[in-house]
């Protein structure tokens, strides 16, 4: 009779924890499930003999450990490899295609915790074990079963590993920091390391006052099951009551990948648990068997990491670059790392005082982020990391490229190379002028000008309009031919229709940003007119204040500088400010647009024309969208599109209403 009762309470307990802690739809009140619990505990208590494996009374641990005994993966756990930006996600997909005509795909949030593999034996948990090296873990079953969502027993008798994670809800670990706070205990950095500390513990209890939790997604041999894609294993492991992550997706193409990605790297603070990126993996078991494995890491399956908020690297050297201005910036040289999507191998330290006041020396170990998640900073000196082999920061008193004595006015923090022929300022403003915010010369990289500037094809900008005369010189360098040299020749032709703005950008007026050109050209409407401008007039424009005007008046009072400009307008180049108002037209003015799919121009660049045009640009399909532009691949905009009845151009059709010339 008591043995009845006890099975019953277990059964009871069993399915309320796992439909609060798997289902999140608790059918019982908490007052009930504690009711049902004292009963429990009451009759093991007094009934020892009839205590079971699977009793929900084994979660407030008791278990003490001597050490961790190791456990050998019948099936190795194997990492995956890593990815960071979008360009790497095509790859991976690339990849995958030449294998697999169609491959669909299920993405999985990447939960920052720690690896576990569970085995059951007829329907019983057995063994809980860490990923280890892959080969070999440590068993952790005292502290695997003081996690609530982790069931004792299956529904099913069944021999089963399946494999997941072991992580630390926010709010646990905010509690737990607390108690350490209070208790003067030094706290944890993170939840990762905390559930990874929580399951290292020796004695359950410790582990079981944590309140860790899992997410399981994967079993080995998911096929000896009858299972034949990912996203029917993640079905299975549910109707086994382990708890599987909700916001899983199963991608019909790599465009709605990227979308999943997208969504949650904006979205992943409203997470009650941290994540630190996304997993893809090839949906279909059959082509992940084609697929393979390299000797580290499945080829099916790939880690998306999201960018980091914050690094470590080594400050290796300090160089200096001479800007057109002729002004001096220390950059920091440094041991290449992940941050935010790319590869940082260097960073500006802007100025002597900015060095001094982050008291940086090269050997540094430092921490950077990127400001406004685009440009990399230093945050500050890990100074506790100093060996003493560091060396001191001294500022250089000559420019580095011509070696003229640098100059410090006391209005500036930075040092200039005040010389006019310095060759570095020179190229510098050559590659200024051709920029994407300025002319927009397509083709000219940094190193084409520099190497166009010292065999004395370009010296000041007006010479790119003088090149079509060395088109047969051009064309015998090494890596150039007669396509690439007309690809160049066409766009400094077509850089003769950019609006007043772009050039004046492009002439390096210092102070002159894209905003303040803007201003300018629109105000002036043309060059000519802004030649004649006095000092007064500028002063009086909003946004444009006196040291502004007295650049902009300064540049043009130079000589050399109205030679130039002279040059300009006799090769043709535009001088009037075109402005949106001559270039809307009625299929993009106040309309909204939507870009899809792979597009063969950056989406950047098409966002550009549209808003150029007087249209914007909105990155979700509603009844509102007035076009869907569709590349190759697209995802469900296009079907949403189509559901809604929204109007939709091929790129093709988009190109030729914009008049772009590839």
């Amino acid at each position: 009779m008591i043995q009845k009762r006890i099975d019953e309470l277990i059964k009871i307990l069993n399915k309320a924890s796992y439909e609060y802690h798997t289902l999140d739809m608790p059918s019982i009140s908490d007052q009930e499930y504690d009711d049902y619990y004292a009963e429990l505990v009451k009759l093991e208590t007094e009934n020892p003999s009839l205590v079971r494996e699977d009793s929900p009374t084994v979660r407030i641990g008791a278990t003490v450990i001597d050490g961790f005994e190791k456990v050998t993966h019948e099936r190795p756990m194997m990492s995956l490899g890593d990815i960071f930006n979008e360009e790497e996600i095509r790859d991976f997909d690339n990849k995958v295609r030449k294998v697999v005509a169609n491959p669909t795909y299920v993405c999985e949030l990447k939960i920052d915790g720690l690896s576990v593999s569970l085995l059951y034996q007829d329907g019983k948990l057995i063994r809980g074990a860490t990923r280890g090296d892959g080969t070999v873990g440590e068993n952790i079953t005292h502290n695997v079963k003081t996690i609530k969502s982790v069931p004792l027993s299956l529904p099913q008798d069944i021999d089963i590993e399946v494999r997941g994670e072991i992580y630390m809800p926010k709010s646990s670990f905010e509690a737990l920091n607390k108690e350490r706070r209070e208790k003067g205990e030094k706290e944890f950095a993170n939840p990762r390391n905390a559930a990874a500390g929580s399951v290292r513990q020796l004695d359950s209890k410790v582990a079981a006052s944590r309140n860790l939790s899992t997410f399981l997604y994967h079993i080995p041999n998911a096929i000896d099951y009858d299972i034949h894609s990912q996203e029917e294993c993640l079905n299975y492991m549910k109707e086994l009551t382990f708890t599987v992550n909700p916001n899983i997706i199963h991608a019909k193409n790599i465009e709605e990948v990227i979308e999943y990605i997208s969504y949650w790297q904006v979205h992943r603070p409203e997470l009650p648990y941290e994540i630190d990126g996304v997993v893809i993996k090839v949906d279909n078991l059959q082509d992940q068997s084609r697929l393979g494995f390299t000797a580290r890491v499945p080829k099916w399956a790939i880690a998306y990491k999201f960018p980091a908020e914050e690094v470590l690297t080594q400050l290796k050297n300090i160089e200096f670059c001479v800007g057109r201005t002729g002004k001096i910036t220390p950059r920091a040289d440094l041991t290449p790392v992940h941050l935010a999507g790319s590869i940082i191998s260097s960073v500006t330290l802007h100025n002597e005082d900015y060095i001094k006041e982050k008291d940086i020396k090269i050997g540094d170990t430092i921490s950077i982020h990127k400001a406004g998640d685009v440009i990399p900073e230093v945050v500050e000196v890990k100074k506790d990391r100093r060996t003493g082999e560091e060396i001191d920061f001294k500022m250089i008193t000559h420019c580095p490229i011509c070696g003229t004595e640098l100059v410090r006015k006391e209005s500036e923090a930075a040092y200039f190379c005040l010389n006019p022929d310095c060759d570095a300022r020179k190229i510098e403003g050559l590659i200024h002028f051709a920029s994407r915010d300025a002319m927009n010369l397509d083709g000219f990289g940094e190193n084409i000008i520099e190497d166009f500037y010292n065999m004395k094809y370009l010296h000041t900008i007006d010479d790119y309009y003088t090149l079509h005369n060395h088109k047969e010189s051009l064309k015998e360098l090494e890596g150039f031919g007669e396509k690439s040299i007309n690809n160049l020749l066409v766009a400094i032709e077509k850089s003769k229709e950019n609006s007043l703005e772009k050039l004046l950008f492009g002439l390096g007026i210092r102070h002159v940003g894209k905003k303040n050109a803007v201003i300018l050209a629109e105000y002036y409407q043309s060059l000519d007119n802004l030649m004649e401008a006095t000092l007064e007039e500028l002063v009086d424009i909003p946004d444009i204040g006196e040291i502004i005007a007295e650049s902009v008046v300064g540049y043009f009072a130079k000589d050399e500088n109205k030679r130039c400009i002279e040059k300009l307008k006799e090769y043709g180049v535009n001088f009037q400010y075109i402005g949106k108002e001559k270039l809307e037209t009625e299929e993009f003015s106040g309309k909204t647009f939507v870009l899809t799919g792979t597009l063969s121009i950056p989406r950047e660049e098409a966002k550009e024309l549209i808003e150029y045009r007087g249209g914007k640009v909105t990155s979700s399909v509603t009844s509102k969208t007035s076009v869907v532009v569709v590349g190759l691949s697209p995802g469900s905009k296009y079907d949403k599109a189509k559901e809604l009845g929204v109007v939709i151009w091929e790129e093709e059709e988009f190109l030729q209403k914009v008049n772009y010339q590839k």
